[in-house]
């Protein structure tokens, strides 16, 4: 495996998208070895995602509907059917800790994309750990944290999150959903933002939202919440904007 040793910036271009099977896609990429906290949040405010060392933010020529969105911590209230998934999880417990990889980590990964794969039709291979460590573990700081969620003594959940001053970035959850009566994945991004609330951190950034789309849809639950109405270049102001109906 040839490890990258220096930063690099390139466009890949005309790909598949990942979302619309009619689309094709141009993905702008960083793969930074060490990112600053300032870098990292300039990026997160235009619209760019992480995974491991690799960053990314879609440029494509055609087509806008992925939305850069951010919930509004401060004036988000917690409705009643969410304080019920809080009741729920009150036997669940949270840790929270460097990403890490484990054989839990891979099975329940494994798991999930599987049932994943046969209710939504999402592309599914098993995931071998080089694969998980690059995705999930490298590129980590000090900022970078992993939510387990244990129940029964048992892994059932999994987020990856950067928690920075002002903004977490929610970069993915999987869960089992075995324990689908226990809401994880909802539970998980809750739990953000009560940890926001308590932080004083302003916004939750949950990537990228597709309205009514199947898999992306979901994210509008979240309101009161914010999108991005530009494609500014990192140099550049955006523009965010409350979101109404």
């Amino acid at each position: 495996m040839h490890i990258l040793e220096r930063d690099v910036e390139f466009v890949e271009e005309n790909r598949d998208c990942s979302y619309f099977s009619y689309e094709t896609s141009d993905i702008r990429y960083r793969y930074l070895n060490k990112c600053e906290k300032e870098d990292y949040q300039n990026m997160l405010e235009h619209g760019w995602r992480r995974f491991g060392k690799m960053h990314f933010v879609p440029e494509c020529k055609s087509c806008t509907k992925c939305v850069s969105m951010r919930i509004d911590v401060k004036n988000y209230k917690f409705s009643r059917s969410e304080k019920r998934v809080f009741k729920k999880n009150l036997d669940t417990k949270l840790y929270i800790q460097a990403p890490t990889l484990t054989l839990d980590h891979l099975r329940l990964y494994d798991k999930y994309h599987s049932f994943m794969n046969k209710k939504k039709d999402w592309p599914y291979t098993p995931i071998e750990p080089v694969e998980y460590d690059r995705s999930y573990v490298q590129g980590k700081d000090d900022f970078t944290k992993e939510f387990l969620y244990v129940r029964d003594n048992k892994l059932i959940g999994v987020a990856l999150v950067d928690i920075l001053e002002n903004s977490i970035s929610s970069i993915y959850c999987f869960y089992d959903h075995d324990y689908e009566d226990l809401s994880i994945g909802k539970f998980s991004i809750l739990a953000q933002i009560k940890i926001a609330k308590e932080l004083n951190i302003p916004y939750i950034y949950l990537g990228y939202w597709i309205k009514e789309h199947f898999s992306m849809g979901y994210k509008e639950a979240y309101s009161p919440f914010e999108i991005l109405k530009n494609r500014a270049t990192l140099n550049e102001k955006t523009i965010w904007e409350k979101y109404t109906k």
